[in-house]
């Protein structure tokens, strides 16, 4: 009875925090986080036995010319030492002409709370490149270059830093972290012209696991993710996933403001995961775009080859 008053509660904080207003422009949203929380969270890293890579590509508003596009590489791994991992998340993120490569490496250490509670702490350290080629821009509807922009945005290295805390028990979890501290300003050194500067987002997420029958060929697992990013509206995203024989993941979620989106993940071994995802907005630009499409491929090495392998919801 105390664990799942403890699931009750760890749920019920995250969702109370979505009455709080908050303001942002906020780091691209990603529907598949949930297969895969380190691209969010450093504490994460090096989680499980397993060393682990995956690739991301998510296409947004489909059939808008140049609208986002963003592309992600991890890799994580636990370390000799068993409560330590490490990780690198590499994210090319395009809007526009617009072009931000982020280069970031996981460290992770994890503590016992409890008995059967853990709870691990990361930082996340890199850097950012950012382009902006404000010369190839045009006016509407005229279709000529703006001769006020006579220089492009171009800054190779921006340092950045963050910070996560993951508390986990093998039915449910709770994270926070804020990926990038540093608020860097996105301008040319010398001609002072100056884009959308890099703020802090904070993540707050948790989620519990319900096994439906004795022998968990059902699984229930919701969801909440909370995103506050100063300057935008606070979002959420609350989902409902069921895991059938351990093989396929399938949920539905609902993301505050902007739209309905459906998952899946399958498992085709011990070692390989491919997983879709489709975002259908709601919103004012529904009209003029044709969905939002994510996809992932995963790869696990048992490289250690330790004999407590748990197993893998979340």
């Amino acid at each position: 009875m105390g664990i799942v008053i403890k699931k009750i509660t760890v749920l019920g904080v995250l969702v109370l925090l979505i009455a709080v207003n908050c303001r942002a422009q906020q780091e691209p949203i990603l529907t598949s986080y949930m297969y895969n929380s380190q691209v969010i969270n450093p504490a994460y890293a090096g989680i499980w036995e397993k060393i682990g890579f995956t690739a991301l590509v998510r296409k947004q508003w489909a059939g808008i010319n140049r609208s986002p596009l963003t592309e992600s590489f991890s890799f994580h791994t636990p370390l000799k030492n068993e409560a330590a991992g490490m990780g690198l998340n590499v994210m090319n993120d395009k809007f526009g002409l617009e072009n931000r490569l982020s280069v970031l490496g996981d460290y992770a250490y994890e503590v016992y709370v409890s008995r059967r509670t853990r709870l691990r702490m990361g930082v996340k350290f890199g850097f950012v490149n950012y382009k902006n080629p404000l010369t190839e821009y045009k006016l509407y509807p005229d279709n000529k270059y703006d001769h006020a922009f006579d220089e492009d945005v171009d800054l190779k290295f921006l340092p950045n830093f963050g910070v996560g805390f993951f508390l986990y028990h093998e039915y449910f979890y709770a994270g926070f972290s804020v990926p990038k501290i540093v608020e860097n300003d996105l301008k040319e050194n010398f001609h002072n012209y100056s884009t959308s500067a890099e703020v802090r987002t904070v993540y707050v997420n948790g989620g519990v696991v319900l096994p439906v029958d004795p022998l968990n060929y059902l699984v229930f697992k919701p969801t909440v993710l909370v995103r506050a990013t100063w300057g935008t509206p606070l979002q959420a995203d609350l989902s409902a996933n069921l895991m059938i024989r351990e093989k396929l993941w399938l949920g539905v979620m609902y993301r505050t403001g902007s739209a309905v989106c459906f998952t899946g993940n399958w498992m085709f071994s011990n070692n390989i995961r491919v997983g879709f995802a489709m975002d259908v907005t709601y919103n004012e630009i529904y009209p003029y775009q044709n969905g939002t499409f994510e996809f992932t491929i995963g790869y696990d090495v048992d490289f250690f080859g330790r004999s407590y392998l748990r197993s893998r919801y979340f």
